[in-house]
């Protein structure tokens, strides 16, 4: 990827973060208004204004983006890490060494027992997916909560779990202290042609009758800042997995 994409891709990110916390405030603040910090892990954050009346509903969001693709996840009184991947991305290793190197053992095995190649190689993209996602929701970057410190199970009766690897938490200098389980997790299909993980914090405000977290209201929308804002959940290009 050339310097010219880059500063491009860097443009419309700016671009469409900006036009999204916008209308997320109902348009009470410009989109050139916004102005952002970074916390102690370098993960951006909103520099709200003095006058908290503005703005009643606290913001958090998160980037994510590929070579076609540019994903802008917003969570209302909670933290959001958001990442996207490419279907058909390309491994210049086997997918089973790769995920000796970064997977727990446990994430090894399922994918050892998948025989297909191709639908291994897609599980291991859900599973890397996910794993980017809830790494980025912590504030983290990779050395700050490494792959190989938690599992993420999918198909479970109450859909995607996460879990330590036990037999790394043991070690008091592996890092695990920052992670916790206490998130919720949508998979998705994008226009056939990329996978989308969000990672949400559960929230005691968004609990059930029977104290159960309500699943999460994910709303997706196709952006082109400034030209065009389409809803198009419930239809064919957004296909939710988990």
């Amino acid at each position: 990827m050339n310097e010219t994409t880059l500063q491009k891709d860097a443009m419309l990110s700016r671009a469409l973060l900006r036009t999204t916390l916008s209308r997320y405030t109902d348009c009470k603040i410009d989109p050139r208004s916004f102005e952002f910090k970074k916390n102690k892990f370098g993960k951006p954050e909103i520099v709200w204004p003095p006058d908290d009346s503005i703005v009643e509903r606290p913001l958090h969001f998160n980037i994510s983006h590929t070579s076609s693709l540019i994903a802008c996840g917003i969570a209302i009184h909670a933290h959001i890490g958001i990442d996207i991947e490419e279907k058909k991305r390309k491994t210049a290793k086997s997918i089973l060494s790769l995920a000796c190197r970064y997977f727990t053992p446990s994430e090894v095995d399922y994918l050892a027992e998948i025989s297909d190649l191709d639908a291994q190689r897609k599980e291991f993209i859900k599973l890397w997916t996910l794993k980017e996602a809830y790494v980025k929701a912590l504030g983290r970057d990779f050395s700050g909560a490494p792959f190989n410190r938690f599992s993420i199970v999918l198909g479970t009766s109450q859909g995607i779990q996460i879990s330590k690897a036990s037999k790394l938490c043991n070690d008091t200098h592996s890092g695990c202290d920052n992670l916790s389980e206490n998130w919720q997790f949508t998979l998705a299909e994008l226009n056939s042609s990329h996978y989308m993980a969000v990672c949400i914090e559960d929230d005691p405000r968004n609990l059930g009758s029977e104290n159960c977290p309500v699943p999460v209201g994910l709303k997706v929308w196709k952006t082109i800042p400034f030209v065009e804002d389409t809803l198009v959940s419930g239809t064919e290009a957004v296909k939710l997995i988990a």
